[in-house]
């Protein structure tokens, strides 16, 4: 019978990433990469579905869970969590290409990056609820909704923010899952948030939160704080962010992080682009509706 098994994967350079994997070794490669504040547990549903024909990966990726977690905040840009992902492909995927690299949230914002730095790398990409650079470095710059849909990422990068996400049973994290959505139709937190659920987030952020929280510290893209903040000069050319591989977009519309606007314009920058845009489902679009997303990459992988 198919389980999710745990591997220890050493990179070359020094990283070790604590991986979720199910499937036969000798089979075409899909490799998952989770969010925050989430870890490689939240795709077991999917590497059990996809585990009968395909050799799955999750990865936790560095600063989280078990994985290798770097103190230093630079440690954390995307050049570094790019080097780990090419890294992990070389050893589970040797001489071809992953089957697909499925994202979410900021596993989708290195796998944007990815896409377009080593197209060889990878057949096909799926990214769900995780915005484009180019859209969201817009959104950020002209949006006054984005920015404060965004805010929270500034919170997210003080030197306390540890701290104070940890206190009273991490009272402050719950809220990340319950309360990001808006006009939800379908599978609400409380459906999905059990406690089996609520104790595997807590075995990961009981490890510490520090090394997730250094992605936001890390990362140029965040909400202004004043009109001189660096992000408003930010310019990314076309040829840097555009992704010229066959890309899903599975994007649920109740994601009050993410607002719509973030899909206007994705085209020119994600030419074969297939969007699947789910009316009343959340970010959490992943827990909520596992069976359609499982069923929306089989048919984009030419399955069914």
């Amino acid at each position: 019978m198919l389980s999710v098994q745990l591997q220890k994967i050493k990179l070359p350079h020094g990283i070790t990433l604590s991986c979720r994997v199910a499937g036969p070794v000798d089979a075409p490669v899909l490799l998952f990469l989770h969010g925050f504040p989430e870890a490689a547990f939240v795709w077991d549903e999917l590497l059990l579905h996809f585990g009968q024909r395909y050799r799955c990966i999750a990865p936790n990726l560095r600063g989280f869970a078990d994985s290798s977690a770097p103190l230093e905040v630079e440690a954390y840009r995307v050049k570094h969590l790019t080097a780990d992902l090419l890294a992990l492909i070389h050893i589970t995927s040797p001489n071809k290409p992953l089957a697909a690299l499925v994202a979410h949230d900021w596993g989708g914002a290195v796998a944007w990056g990815f896409a377009v730095q080593h197209p060889d790398a990878l057949q096909r990409l799926v990214n769900i609820n995780s915005p484009h650079p180019a859209t969201f470095l817009r959104e950020l710059q002209h949006s006054a909704a984005q920015q404060a849909a965004s805010s929270y990422m500034n919170f997210l990068c003080r030197p306390d923010a540890q701290k104070l996400l940890m206190e009273n049973d991490f009272a402050r994290l719950w809220p990340f899952f319950t309360n990001m959505a808006a006009n939800m139709t379908c599978a609400p937190a409380d459906t999905w948030l059990t406690e089996a659920v609520k104790d595997q987030y807590r075995a990961v952020w009981n490890q510490g939160l520090n090394g997730a929280l250094n992605y936001y510290r890390a990362s140029p893209l965040k909400p202004p704080l004043t009109a001189d903040d660096a992000v408003m000069k930010l310019h990314f050319t076309p040829e840097f962010v555009t992704v010229k591989l066959p890309t899903l977009v599975i994007w649920g519309e109740a994601d009050t992080a993410l607002p719509l606007g973030l899909l206007d314009g994705l085209e020119p920058f994600v030419p074969q682009m297939r969007l699947l845009r789910v009316p009343g489902a959340s970010h959490w679009i992943v827990h909520e509706q596992p069976a359609l997303v499982a069923a929306e990459i089989d048919k984009f992988l030419n399955i069914i």
